[in-house]
C-alpha cells in the first residue's frame, strides 16, 4: 500500500502514521511518500516496519506565487518517489490524502495500470482556498474554478473515499457523486498515553493559569483573534495571573510574533514554533483550559480539528468560536463563542478559569468522549472494512 500526503511528514502528521501502522498491523506492507520538513529530512528510511520516503518542497508561503510554488515542488517529488516505490514494491492501492486536492494526477498513471485508489480527505479543499484567499476577481475566481475541478477529478479517481466526519460524507455523496457503500467515515482520533505525559509546571511561569493552543499558524487558523483576547484580559481585564502557550507553526508565525510584541505580550504569551510529542503530551497535560480560534466559515464548520480532540484526550475544558463539526465532536467538553470576537473570547476564557467545577465537569466529558465514542480503535475498523472493499 503505497500512502502520500503533503501537507506534513510522518510521524508528525498523527492521522497518517495512525493509519499506517493501522494497515501494517492488518498485515499489509506500507510505503509513504512525504515532505521533508519540521525536522524529519531523511529522504529514505524505515520506523516500525514502514518504508518512507521523502521529497524536498518549497514552503508554504503567503498569496498565489507561494500556493503554486509549494504545490508544484510537491507534485515533483510526489510523482517521481511514486515511481520508485513502484518498480521497487509494486503496490495494489495509493491512499491520497488531501490537501491538495491535485494527488490525482500522481495516481491515474497507476489506475491504468490495475492500481486501486484510496481518496483520504482530510480537508475540503475548496473551502479551504476559499477561507484563505476569499473569492471576487478574475485571478481567484479562475483558481476557485479550478481547485473545484481537481476535487471532483480527485473523487472520479478514487475507488473509495475514507471521510473525516459527516459534512465530509455527505460531500463525498453528493458533489463526488460517490456510492454509500464507497464511503467510510474513519475519524482522526488522537491515540495517547497519557500516562507517558508529565506535566510541566515550569510553563506556567509562576502564574496561576495556563492557556494553550495547538496547531497550525496560518491565516484561515484565526491566532490573531487568540492573541488580541490575551490582549484583552491582560491590559483591560488585568489578568496578570494568566500565561498562553501557542504551540504551531506555519506561513503567519512571523506575523504573528510581530503582533505579540506589538501588543504587549512577550511576557505572557509563550511561541516556541512546532512541536514533537516530546514537548506536546507535557504542554497538554499542564494546561487548565485550550482553545480553538478557527473564525466560523464553510471552511471551518467542516473540519473535525485535531486540537479540539487532543485537548479532550487529556481531559482539558475548551474554550471556541462555534463551529458545527467541532461541536458535534466536543459536546458540552467546550464552551462555544458566537461570531468571531477577540473580547468574546476573552470574557469565555476568563469565566471558564474562575470557574473550576465547571471546567472538570467538561474535562471529564471530553475525556469520556474520546475512551466511548471517539476512539481510534473504532476508525481502525472503518478503515480496515474500507481497505477489504478498494481490494475486492
Amino acid at each position: 500500500m503505497l500512502i502520500v500526503v503533503e501537507n506534513l511528514p510522518v510521524p508528525p502528521d498523527r492521522r497518517v502514521w495512525q493509519e499506517a501502522r493501522a494497515l501494517r498491523d492488518a498485515g499489509y506492507a506500507v510505503v509513504i511518500i512525504c515532505p521533508r520538513m519540521h525536522g524529519h529530512n531523511q529522504p529514505d528510511e524505515t520506523l516500525e516496519g514502514i518504508r518512507i520516503y521523502r521529497h524536498r518542497i518549497h514552503l508554504q508561503a503567503k498569496g498565489f506565487a507561494g500556493f503554486f510554488l509549494e504545490y508544484a515542488s510537491a507534485l515533483w517529488g510526489e510523482t517521481r518517489l511514486a515511481w520508485r516505490a513502484w518498480w521497487r514494491h509494486r503496490f495494489q492501492v495509493i491512499h491520497l490524502c488531501n490537501p491538495p486536492d491535485l494527488l490525482f494526477l500522481v495516481a491515474w498513471p497507476f489506475k491504468l495500470l490495475g492500481v486501486r485508489v484510496v481518496y483520504d480527505t482530510h480537508d475540503l479543499w475548496p473551502e479551504m482556498f476559499e477561507a484563505k484567499f476569499g473569492r471576487g476577481g478574475l485571478a481567484r475566481d479562475a483558481m476557485y474554478r479550478a481547485v473545484r475541478l481537481a476535487q471532483r477529478l480527485t473523487y472520479a479517481c478514487a475507488d473509495v473515499v475514507l471521510a473525516t466526519n459527516e459534512t465530509h460524507r455527505r460531500c463525498a455523496l453528493e458533489q463526488g457523486r460517490k456510492r454509500p457503500e464507497a464511503v467510510f467515515i474513519v475519524r482522526t482520533a488522537p491515540k495517547i498515553v497519557q500516562a507517558a505525559a508529565a506535566a510541566n509546571p515550569a510553563l506556567k511561569r509562576q502564574r496561576r493559569f495556563l492557556v494553550g493552543y495547538v496547531g497550525v499558524m496560518g491565516s484561515a487558523d484565526g491566532v490573531h483573534h487568540l492573541l488580541e483576547a490575551a490582549a484583552h484580559l491582560v491590559h483591560r481585564l488585568e489578568r496578570s495571573d494568566i500565561q498562553f502557550l501557542l504551540l504551531g507553526s506555519g506561513p503567519e508565525f512571523e506575523r504573528l510574533l510581530a503582533q505579540r510584541d506589538a501588543l504587549g505580550l512577550r511576557d505572557f504569551v509563550d511561541m516556541p514554533g512546532w512541536a514533537g510529542d516530546d514537548v506536546l503530551f507535557p504542554a497538554l497535560a499542564t494546561i487548565d483550559l485550550g482553545v480553538t480560534c478557527d473564525p466560523p466559515n464553510g471552511y471551518n464548520h467542516s473540519c473535525s480539528m485535531n486540537k479540539v480532540l487532543e485537548y479532550m484526550a487529556f481531559g482539558k475544558p475548551q474554550v471556541l468560536f462555534d463551529l458545527r463539526e467541532c461541536r458535534a465532536v466536543a459536546g458540552e467538553a467546550a464552551r462555544y463563542v458566537p461570531g468571531q470576537s477577540p473580547t468574546a473570547l476573552a470574557e469565555a476564557i476568563a469565566t471558564l478559569l474562575d470557574d473550576h467545577s465547571a471546567r472538570q465537569r467538561m474535562g471529564e466529558i471530553g475525556a469520556r468522549r474520546i475512551r466511548q465514542e471517539l476512539n481510534w480503535d473504532r476508525s481502525v475498523e472503518q478503515l480496515c472494512r474500507a481497505y477489504a472493499r478498494v481490494l475486492g
